[in-house]
């Protein structure tokens, strides 16, 4: 009994050791597409957080947020960030984009009581040729409260 038990034991391990060497090409095929993939991908450029300025009596972990990235892929700027409201006291907080293109300057503005994602989806996206990308927060009733100072993007 004992060489049977040590024949099978033999078995298993040549087995589970061809199936190892089987399988270990496989995943260093799959591990090389991936870093293939990560090195084509466009390098991210982050930016941010930008403030709101002080309200009455804010400390500045009440203070509104907005941080993100851009890329360049196809000749367009993506952008992708998030708007923080942190003190929740039923006021808006707002980001403001400006920019200038050939045609001129531009500004966007979003708001949020909370918490707003912008993505290409859901924000925006700007093609080549555009220059003097800013951003500022402000947070109050209206659009131009307690804003904080214009920050370059680029």
């Amino acid at each position: 009994m004992g060489k049977t038990r040590t024949l099978l034991v033999g078995a298993a391990l040549t087995g589970s050791l061809a199936a190892g060497l089987a399988v270990a090409p496989a995943q260093a095929a799959t591990a090389g597409a991936a870093t293939v993939q990560q090195a084509q991908s466009p390098q991210r450029h982050f930016f941010g957080p930008y403030h709101s300025r002080f309200g009455g009596g804010e400390n500045f972990g009440h203070r509104s947020y907005f941080k993100g990235y851009w890329y360049k892929d196809g000749g367009r700027y993506w952008f992708f960030g998030d708007l923080f409201d942190r003190d929740r006291d039923r006021d808006y907080s707002y980001v403001w984009f400006r920019w200038h293109d050939r045609s001129g300057f531009h500004t966007k503005v979003f708001k949020t009581f909370g918490h707003r994602h912008f993505s290409t989806y859901g924000g925006f996206k700007k093609s080549s040729g555009f220059n003097d990308f800013k951003i500022r927060v402000c947070e109050g009733d209206n659009s131009f409260d307690d804003c904080g100072n214009w920050g370059d993007a680029f």
